[in-house]
This record gives structure tokens, sequence and C-alpha cells, in this order.
């Protein structure tokens, strides 16, 4: 069986454009997660609070994030995408969130097979409000679990390069020595 973080190919034109796996679809407000393990998705939970993920949202293979998971990515598109779905993305800007203390970087990018999304090079692009959901979901997602999370302002596309080669370096490093 194939392993979705470890056995498929992060793309081809790298850091700018990548393969994202996707985990949870646009408009669901359920937390599935891979199972590091398996391979397969797991039911994390049901999300405490009367929120949907404002995208789609998922990883991209074959890194490892300072968070100790997949590099997450947020995939703007017209439509919901099934859970395991591979789509080429274009990363378009970054959000990174302190949760629990520790940087949790998420990817914003855009479905380049989507026509509605595939024009925008930079998340400033985008309309404000549509910046404004994102951001705040995150901000509000674990506030009914007892949770606060830190959401910092989106930076441009720019920055977002060095977090995805790093966490494809960190990934590579792991995997020399062993790592599953």
């Amino acid at each position: 069986m194939i392993h979705p973080w470890h056995d498929v190919t992060p793309g081809e034109h790298l850091p700018q454009e990548f393969n994202a796996l996707v985990e949870i679809p646009m408009g669901s407000s359920v937390k599935y997660e891979l199972d590091k393990r398996t391979g397969l998705l797991r039911l994390d939970r049901v999300l405490y609070s009367a929120v949907y993920y404002p995208a789609n949202y998922g990883f991209i293979p074959q890194t490892y994030a300072e968070d100790d998971d997949p590099l997450d990515v947020l995939v703007l598109c017209q439509e919901a995408v099934a859970p395991m779905t591979l789509v080429t993305a274009r990363a378009i800007g970054l959000m990174t969130m302190l949760d629990g203390g520790k940087p949790d970087h998420k990817i914003l990018a855009v479905a380049v097979g989507d026509p509605e999304f595939n024009s925008f090079r930079e998340a400033d692009e985008l309309p404000t409000h549509r910046l404004s959901m994102l951001r705040r979901f995150f901000q509000d997602y674990k506030q009914l679990e007892g949770k606060q999370v830190e959401v910092e302002q989106i930076q441009p596309a720019a920055l977002a390069m060095p977090i995805i080669e790093d966490a494809l370096q960190r990934y590579s490093k792991l995997r020399r020595r062993g790592f599953h």
C-alpha cells in the first residue's frame, strides 16, 4: 500500500508549486488527520465550535514541519475537494499560528487546476474578507476546547518558500536516519 506522506512525490516545481494532499474538504466541520503509521485518515474530532474549514486543508507530502507533522497547506478552490485527493497547488502566502507555544505554519495556496483561483500569485490579491475569514477560523476553532491560538498576519508568498524548503530538508534528513 502506498503511504501518502512517504510515497507520494511533493512535486516537480518546488517550492513555488507542489502536490497537496487534501485531508479536510472546504466546508467541513470534521477534523481528519493523517494517521502517520498507517497512512489512512483518522477522525481526530468534530470541531467544538459552529465553524467550518474555509479552504481545503491538507499537507505537502515528504515534508516535516516544526510541529512534528507534515507541512500544512490551505488550498483555495471554488469546490470542496474529497479527502485523499492530490491537488497541484501554488503557494501565494504564509499564515503562522502559535499553537501550544510552537509555530504552526500554514502555506496558503491556490489550486492550479481551478480557473477561478489559479491567476492569484499573492495572498494580498484575494478579497480582504477571504483573508479575514481564514485568520478568524484559526483564531476561533479551538476556543470551545479551552485552547488558545495566536494567528499572525498573512505573509507574502516569498516568505512561504523557505518554510517549504526547510520542511522538505527536515523530512529528507529524518528519512535518511530511518524515520517512518
